[in-house]
C-alpha cells in the first residue's frame, strides 16, 4: 500500500509541476498547461498547444524525460499489484477448496463474532482441525489472518453444510447473532448428519427450549452466562477463581479432561480402587458419565468404571495423555 501511494503522490507531482511550467514559462492557461502536461507524460503527443519557445522546450524535454519514466513505472506497478491480487485470490480458493476437501472428523463454526471467535480461538488451541464460516468478508479475512480456515458463506442454507462436509463432521458451534438464523442451522445440520454433536448460541432465555428441541444438544445464552459469573464474582470469588482456571489459559500447568472407556480397554469393569489412577498416575476423578447419560460427581472408590463411561478427570497432561491411552486400549 504504500509503495501504491508513492506512486500516485509521484503521478501527482509531475501534473502539476507540468502544469505549473508550461504556465510560468509559456504563459499558458492552465486548462492548456495541464492538457499539455498529461499529453506527454502519457506519451499520446497530439502536439504542441502553442508553439514552444527555446526555455519551453528545454523544460518539456525535462519533463518527458522524468514524467514518462514515472508513468511507465507507476503502470508497471500498478499492472503486477492488480495480477498478484487476482493470482493470489485464485490460489487462495484453490487452497481453501483442497483444504476443505480434505476435511474430516472437524468441527464448523457458523458466525465470527464475538461468541464465535471465541470458540474458535479455544478449538485454535485444542489444536482440532475446525472450519470457520461467516457471511461478512471482514471477519472471514480476521479469522484467514489469524491462521483459520475460513470462507464467505451462508449457514442457514443446506448447500453451504454440504460444501463444509457435515455429514463426516464431528461437531457444529452455531453462534450466529439472531436465534432464528441458530434454529435454521440446527434443523438443516441435525437433519443433515443426524449423529452430529450441536452447540448453539442463544439471545434470549426462552430461545433457548426452543433451539433443544430443534436438535441442539448445549445451549448458552451468553449474556445470561456473564451476568451469573459476574454475580458469582462477588459472592464467591474463590470459587469462582478456581473455575477460571480450566476455562481460561491462566497459566496452571492441571486440565481438565474428559476421556471415554472404550470396549477393547482393559481397565473395563474395574473399581477407581483397582485402578489407583491417583497413585499411578496423579490424576482425580471429579465425575463419571455413564453409557446411558447419568452423571454420578465424586465417585466413590468401589464405582466401577464400564465401557462407553466417560471419565471427567483433572490432572498434568502428561498424566492426562497416559490415561486417554489406557482407556482407548493402546499401549502406553
Amino acid at each position: 500500500m504504500s509503495r501504491l501511494r508513492w506512486i500516485w503522490l509521484s503521478i501527482t507531482t509531475v501534473l502539476v509541476a507540468g502544469t505549473l511550467g508550461f504556465h510560468l514559462i509559456e504563459d499558458y492557461p492552465l486548462l492548456d498547461a495541464f492538457y499539455m502536461t498529461l499529453t506527454t507524460v502519457t506519451t499520446i503527443g497530439y502536439g504542441e498547444i502553442h508553439p514552444l519557445s527555446q526555455r519551453g522546450r528545454i523544460f518539456n524535454s525535462i519533463l518527458i524525460f522524468f514524467g514518462v519514466g514515472i508513468m511507465l513505472h507507476a503502470i508497471g506497478v500498478m499492472t503486477r499489484a492488480l495480477i498478484e491480487r487476482e493470482f493470489g485470490e485464485l490460489l487462495g480458493r484453490g487452497r481453501t477448496k483442497r483444504m476443505l476437501y480434505n476435511l474430516s472428523n472437524h468441527f464448523i463454526i457458523c458466525g465470527f463474532g464475538r461468541v464465535g471467535r471465541g470458540a474458535a480461538l479455544e478449538m485454535q488451541r485444542a489444536g482440532v482441525p475446525f472450519v470457520v464460516a461467516d457471511k461478512i468478508d471482514e471477519r472471514v479475512e480476521r479469522a484467514m489472518k489469524m491462521s483459520m480456515l475460513a470462507v464467505v458463506a451462508d449457514c442457514t442454507r443446506d448447500e453451504t453444510l454440504r460444501d463444509l462436509h457435515i455429514a463426516r463432521a464431528r461437531g457444529l458451534v452455531s453462534a450466529l447473532a439472531s436465534d432464528a438464523d441458530n434454529l435454521f442451522v440446527i434443523l438443516s445440520a441435525r437433519s443433515l448428519n443426524p449423529t452430529l454433536l450441536i452447540s448453539a448460541r442463544a439471545n434470549e432465555e426462552e430461545a433457548e427450549q426452543k433451539l433443544r428441541r430443534a436438535g441442539a444438544d448445549t445451549v448458552f445464552a451468553p449474556y445470561y452466562l456473564t451476568g451469573h459469573r459476574l454475580a458469582q464474582s462477588m459472592l464467591k470469588p474463590h470459587v469462582q477463581e478456581f473455575m477460571d482456571v480450566f476455562t481460561r489459559d491462566m497459566g496452571m500447568t492441571a486440565a481438565m479432561e474428559q476421556v471415554r472407556v472404550e470396549d477393547s480397554c482393559e481397565m473395563a469393569g474395574k473399581s477407581l480402587q483397582d485402578l489407583q489412577l491417583r497413585r499411578d498416575h496423579g490424576v482425580i476423578v471429579l465425575a463419571i458419565r455413564r453409557a446411558g447419560g447419568n452423571m454420578e460427581f465424586n465417585p466413590p472408590a468401589e464405582a466401577a468404571i464400564n465401557a462407553g463411561d466417560h471419565l471427567i478427570v483433572m490432572g498434568e497432561p502428561v498424566g492426562l495423555r497416559r490415561l486417554e491411552s489406557m482407556l482407548l486400549g493402546a499401549r502406553v
